[in-house]
């Protein structure tokens, strides 16, 4: 009895699971499209939670050895950071969140640069260093002097 308790259980689980990552890789689009169409006080916040799903995306296809997709992730994550940072620096709102997203995706970035092979590995450094340079911009922007 307890068994088959367990079992039923361990279905929904994996069922709600299931459901979930699709529901997810199908909102990706949609926030693209809401963040695209948003007023550009919306858009820095709107395109860091863009980049951040599409880091998390190139991490797992990394993970699965789909290089060329992995790639083409990592130019979304790099795409999306700076629509993020252009509109958190032209507004002057979530220069912090911005930053301090910029900052860990940039971490992840080189955590995930560890695990590849010598060959792999460029594509992401380059994109851990463009994602620090946007942070440097940020940081810029919000400690530069007013007159």
């Amino acid at each position: 009895m307890r068994l088959g308790i367990i079992i039923t259980a361990l279905i929904v689980i994996i069922s709600l699971a299931a459901f979930g990552a699709k529901t997810d890789e199908d909102e990706l689009p949609r926030l693209i499209q809401h963040a695209r169409s948003a007023r550009i006080e919306q858009q820095p916040g709107l395109y860091t939670n863009i980049a951040e799903r599409e880091l998390k995306l190139a991490d797992q296809l990394y993970s699965a050895d789909d290089i060329e997709k992995a790639r083409a992730a990592l130019g979304g994550v790099v795409s999306y950071a700076d629509k993020a940072s252009d509109a958190a620096i032209q507004t002057g709102k979530d220069l912090k969140h911005t930053e301090i997203a910029m900052r860990k995706m940039s971490f992840k970035l080189r955590d995930m640069e560890r695990k590849l092979t010598f060959s792999d590995q460029p594509p992401l450094q380059g994109a851990s260093d463009h994602l620090e340079k946007l942070r440097t911009s940020l940081l810029a922007r919000m400690f530069k002097k007013r007159k």
